[in-house]
């Protein structure tokens, strides 16, 4: 089957409007490749932050909410050598597909995005984006959950209860999950904030290690602590393969890069899952910043 393509944006949208089924013909006709290449590592460009309402870049409140932008951003970085692919929402790699951008790339399916940014209910992080059928069908390669957790709040109980549910159904797929586990507990002013130190990133990783009936198809994304020094000790709490994750850098990419070098030496880590600070570097030279990314593994 030859799968229907887009030249561009604009075709895109016009194929959306007219051909809907040419997601699935793209879908099927995707060229696919092992999760893991010759070198054991990954490097994935992560884009699931628009279905969250998480749109800030910096100082910019609304930078992802172009999506023609972000999109050329996408593109550009799944071009660099070394990049292995892409994890975002549903229709972003539904774009990402039409455009053709996902042949031989290893594809990672956002699970739980209800857990709006700011919102009230954010810790009751429901299940509102992939579900592991949805993944097999389209042929994607990976799934990711994130897992928030506050001791302080009742709605971390349900994202928990259905975090390992959804486990046990990747799982039965021999489908990997990546998850992407935080304490984190409410401020002053309402707002959520991660628990960065050893004890508590420790501590998630052994939670989500224990998630469902079986942890052999699990994969972990894990920030790196507040001292990078504490890794080390930190990494120990699992066998589980890792990735880590880029979180908010700032304007000091450098720093993040010694960070992210440093863990990466670690047996368990893996690679990285990195995404607004290399889509949208500070001097906005996004092959430069991925290429550099590229080469810490």
């Amino acid at each position: 089957m030859s799968a229907p393509a887009a030249e561009s944006v604009g075709d895109l949208v016009r194929l959306r409007a007219h051909r809907p089924e040419a997601v699935a013909e793209a879908a099927e006709a995707r060229s696919r490749r092992p999760l893991l290449g010759s070198s054991g590592r990954l490097m994935i460009i992560a884009a699931d932050h628009p279905a969250r309402g998480a749109l800030a870049v910096g100082d910019d409140a609304y930078a992802m909410a172009d999506r023609f932008d972000l999109l050329r951003r996408l593109r550009l970085a799944l071009s660099r050598p070394g990049v292995d692919g892409v994890l975002a929402g549903a229709d972003v790699l539904e774009d990402l597909l039409l455009l053709g951008a996902l042949e031989g790339k290893v594809v990672l399916g956002s699970m739980n995005r209800g857990g709006l940014a700011g919102a009230a209910f954010e810790l009751d992080d429901r299940f509102t984006g992939h579900r592991p059928a949805d993944l097999f069908r389209r042929r994607f390669d990976a799934g990711k959950l994130l897992l928030r957790i506050d001791h302080g709040d009742p709605g971390s109980l349900e994202t928990l209860h259905t975090a390992a549910r959804t486990v046990d159904e990747m799982a039965a797929l021999r489908l990997p999950v990546f998850v992407e586990p935080f304490l984190c507990r409410r401020t002053g002013d309402g707002g959520l904030r991660t628990d960065l130190t050893p004890e508590a990133v420790a501590t998630s990783i052994a939670v989500a290690s224990g998630l469902g009936g079986t942890s052999a198809y699990t994969w972990l994304k894990v920030p790196v602590t507040d001292d990078p020094d504490d890794m080390a000790r930190v990494m120990r709490a699992s066998t589980l393969p890792a990735v880590l994750l880029g979180g908010e850098v700032g304007d000091d990419l450098d720093q993040a890069y010694e960070k992210w070098r440093t863990a990466l030496r670690l047996p368990t880590v893996r690679g990285l899952v990195v995404g607004r600070s290399l889509l949208y570097p500070a001097d906005g030279d996004v092959a430069a910043a991925v290429d550099t990314a590229v080469g810490l593994l």
